[in-house]
């Protein structure tokens, strides 16, 4: 089995509409979560978003689309693809072979597009251009007939989890023989419908974000994309090179529809099984970026589960204090922040962190430090229990 190298990133976020940006504002630890955002709710203005500074209409204009029936979410995710297939230097031709697989992933999919297709839907004599674009892999098939890609695609939706299962099952694609390349990642825009069911669950918080801390009251919702361009190890001679990606496993607890599990079994053997594929011990892993969405189930369980398995957790911190909780992009996104704490050897702060939780006592990392790393974690887990761990290695 081949080894699995990522060659090529590009991420757009609340932070910043490319790596560089994205990575400057973590070293500074800033923070693109606000109450002021252009988001159409009538939550504007009281909830706070992670919102990517780039209006529709300025991505469309920035990329060159106009077709009718764009999404948001479609717009989010060409941006941060082109950025990642340019900084891998991947040619049309290899775009175009049947050897480049495309997984993507997105939980809001065309559901941004919600309102404009009720209101097509009330006119019998209209066909609506947002039909097509409704599908969840409506982005990645446009993607596809945008590029000419004729190698495998696929879409998943796994929630919290997708774009972490697409970075998984890519580099399997290419271990197995089934892909030498593979362009995986998710995107996910913020959304009437995502927002209304957040607040539904009563899991939107007021105030900005504080994952682990004893006083987090909920999450921040926020919007982006990212994607890796994931290569066999033959076809990155004489190529740059980030990082390896030695280690994944995906596990369901099958707990609860929106909840973990309070033991943390899920997250326990989803990081445990990443470890084994990796052939790590856990003393080896020098960070987690971990999921730490600031709900007060999610923080507690993956306190313990990381106590379990570590005894003393290795440094962590959580970049949804950044960004918000980008949904199905969020496992991709901060895959990209993982390549960038070993491009670099430096840990990025988490924020807004204030008390540790009762029971636990675990601190995250709270300022901008250079630090050797050799292997990081990046957890995503999802609604319904369905956890992912990934490690990436410095090569």
């Amino acid at each position: 089995m081949s080894r699995v190298f990522i060659t090529g990133i590009g991420v757009i976020s609340a932070i910043g509409n490319r790596v560089a940006e994205n990575h400057a504002a973590l070293m500074m630890g800033k923070c693109g979560i606000s109450r002021s955002g252009g988001f159409p709710s009538k939550y504007s203005g009281i909830l706070p978003y992670g919102e990517v500074s780039l209006s529709t209409e300025e991505l469309k204009e920035r990329l060159h689309i106009n077709d009718a029936g764009i999404t948001r979410t479609m717009l989010l995710a060409i941006n941060a693809f082109d950025e990642a297939v340019q900084d891998a230097g991947l040619t049309s031709s290899q775009l175009t072979s049947g050897n480049t697989a495309l997984i993507g992933a997105t939980t809001v999919g065309g559901m941004c597009l919600t309102d404009e297709l009720y209101s097509d839907a009330n006119d019998v004599n209209k066909h609506s251009p947002f039909l097509s674009s409704y599908d969840c892999a409506s982005a990645f098939l446009y993607m596809q007939q945008r590029y000419r890609m004729n190698g495998l695609i696929n879409t998943i939706n796994t929630a919290c989890s997708s774009s972490a299962n697409a970075i998984m099952y890519g580099a399997r694609l290419i271990k197995n023989g089934f892909a030498t390349k593979a362009i995986v990642g998710g995107t996910d825009c913020l959304s009437k419908f995502t927002i209304n069911g957040f607040n539904s669950l009563h899991i939107l918080s007021s105030d900005v974000c504080m994952p682990f801390d004893e006083n987090r009251s909920g999450l921040n919702l926020g919007e982006g994309a990212a994607f890796l361009v994931l290569e066999r190890e033959t076809d990155t001679v004489n190529k740059k090179v980030y990082a390896e990606i030695t280690g994944y496993c995906n596990t369901n607890d099958a707990y609860h529809p929106s909840s973990l599990s309070g033991a943390g079994d899920g997250p326990y053997l989803a990081m445990k099984g990443a470890l084994a594929e990796a052939k790590l011990s856990p003393g080896q892993i020098g960070f987690i970026n971990a999921h730490g969405t600031a709900t007060e189930n999610n923080d507690i369980v993956e306190s313990n589960a990381m106590i379990r398995l570590f005894g003393t957790p290795p440094a962590f911190e959580s970049t949804k204090s950044n960004i918000g909780h980008t949904l199905g992009a969020s496992g991709a996104i901060e895959a990209v922040y993982c390549i960038l704490n070993l491009t670099y050897q430096e840990v990025f702060p988490s924020l807004h962190f204030k008390q540790p939780i009762t029971g636990t006592g675990l601190q995250p990392v709270l300022s901008f430090k250079k630090t050797a790393l050799t292997h990081v974690m990046s957890n995503s887990f999802g609604f319904g229990g369905n956890c992912t761990s990934l490690i990436f290695s410095k090569t």
